[in-house]
C-alpha cells in the first residue's frame, strides 16, 4: 500500500468515526460558528467540539485543536475546516474537520505513535485506538 493509499485508509477511519460527531457540530448555527471562529473564541469553540464529542468518545479522545478556517464565498455554501487532534492508547492524529452544508470530511495531517510501529500497520493501530476510546460503535457510514 502507497503512502498516499495509506492516509486515505487513515482517513476514512477518523470520518467514520466522526460521522456523529460532525453531525452534532452541523446542529450548531453557521452564523454563530463564523462568528466563533471570527472572534477567535477558542474557549467556546473547544467547548462546542467537547460537548458534541461526549456521546460518542471517552473524555480527552478528541480535542479542537484551537485553529479554524473558513471557506466563505459568494457563490457557494460556508465551509468551516476545524483542526482536531485525537489521541488515544499511544496513537495521535492531527486533522481538519471539515463541515459545509452537505458533507463533512476529514484531512488527515499527521499521525504520531508513542511507541515504534513493531507488525502493526498505521492504520490498524488507529483503528484499534480509535475504536478503544468510542463510548459506542458508530452509527455507520461516512459522514454526510
Amino acid at each position: 500500500m502507497s503512502n498516499a493509499e495509506a492516509a486515505f485508509a487513515c482517513e476514512r477511519i477518523l470520518a467514520e468515526n466522526l460521522a456523529d460527531v460532525a453531525s452534532e457540530l452541523r446542529l450548531i448555527n453557521v452564523a454563530d460558528l463564523i462568528g466563533y471562529i471570527r472572534g477567535e473564541r477558542v474557549a467556546t469553540l473547544e467547548d462546542l467540539v467537547n460537548s458534541a464529542s461526549e456521546l460518542y468518545f471517552k473524555q480527552g479522545a478528541l480535542r479542537y485543536a484551537w485553529s479554524a478556517d473558513l471557506d466563505l464565498l459568494w457563490e457557494t455554501p460556508p465551509a468551516i475546516s476545524l483542526n482536531m487532534e485525537f489521541s488515544w492508547r499511544g496513537v495521535t492524529a492531527f486533522f481538519a474537520l471539515r463541515l459545509d452544508s452537505a458533507y463533512a470530511g476529514v484531512d488527515l495531517q499527521q499521525m504520531v505513535f508513542d511507541e515504534p510501529d513493531g507488525d502493526e500497520r498505521p492504520c490498524e493501530r488507529l483503528a484499534s485506538a480509535v475504536a478503544d476510546a468510542r463510548i459506542a460503535p458508530p452509527r455507520g457510514g461516512a459522514p454526510r
